[in-house]
């Protein structure tokens, strides 16, 4: 057998292989968490071992989500998250178009500048924000977690854009601008519909930062536990030694599923956007 044939057998036993021990490593953990959600306590004191279940019960999402107040912040979190997304999608369009499109004096260094960003770990700029915001009266009110959780996401989903817009041919809006089309009529009614890929790239993106995000939201909303996000409430559950396992595991399904089912009903979008700008054409 030659030194090519090894290789390409030897990769066709392999890329299922690795591909099972991948899907294993990722799925058992949140597998395990929704079967200890629906458990009894008493039957997982018993047998803490077992994978499966001999009843399931509703009971753990019940007291999450009406006593320990999980519906009132999940209400928050898809307030702070939506506007999130919107805001930021409104801001990154054109920030995004306007770098790849438009020629203008620094171009290239407000496209770096806003990746520079990032060079700040998000604790150096938790008690100026924190100073501030006080002063502003925005602490313990939403929109003022909304305004920082859109200043995190518009750097990387004006790059992300950016990176999609320019792969849309040049062509394309020149026919639009022959056919009487504005600049913003050739965004809204070409650039946009050819991007939703990307579009649905980005905006997961900004969705998980401001559903999952805990730092600011314990810094801005502690004092405030009507307007808790779903990661304080976890945070919460998991600090008492009065909730049992098996609500805390409910709690965590609570705070994942709504990404999960977000990223299966846009994953074909999604993984479009994710590969978009590696390569121009």
């Amino acid at each position: 057998m030659s030194r090519d044939a090894f290789e390409r057998s030897l990769l066709r036993v392999l890329r299922p292989v690795t591909i099972a021990v991948l899907f294993l490593a990722t799925a058992f953990p949140f597998f395990y968490m929704v079967t200890l959600s629906v458990r009894d306590i008493q039957e997982l004191i018993l047998d803490p071992g077992s994978l499966l279940p001999d009843r399931l019960t509703l009971d753990t999402y019940k007291d999450v989500l009406t006593r320990q107040g999980f519906l009132t912040f999940m209400g928050n979190s898809a307030i702070v998250a939506v506007s999130s997304v919107v805001i930021t999608l409104l801001i990154s369009i054109p920030g995004a178009y306007a770098v790849a499109r438009l020629s203008f004096f620094g171009r290239r260094q407000v496209h770096f500048l806003f990746l520079a960003v990032y060079l700040f770990p998000a604790i150096v700029l938790a008690i100026p924000l924190f100073v501030l915001f006080t002063m502003l009266g925005l602490r313990g009110s939403l929109p003022g977690l909304i305004l920082v959780y859109i200043a995190q996401t518009v750097p990387v989903t004006v790059y992300m854009l950016r990176n999609y817009f320019e792969t849309v041919p040049a062509s394309v809006e020149e026919a639009a601008a022959i056919d009487g089309c504005s600049r913003i009529s050739t965004i809204w009614r070409v650039v946009l519909p050819l991007s939703k890929p990307a579009l649905m790239a980005t905006g997961l993106y900004a969705f998980m930062i401001a559903w999952n995000e805990f730092l600011f939201a314990l810094l801005f909303l502690v004092e405030r536990r009507d307007r808790w996000t779903v990661s304080l409430g976890l945070s919460q559950l998991a600090g008492s030694i009065e909730i049992p396992t098996t609500v805390l595991m409910a709690g965590s399904v609570v705070l994942t599923l709504p990404i999960v089912v977000v990223f299966f009903a846009g994953e074909r979008l999604l993984t479009e956007g994710l590969t978009a700008g590696a390569e121009k054409g």
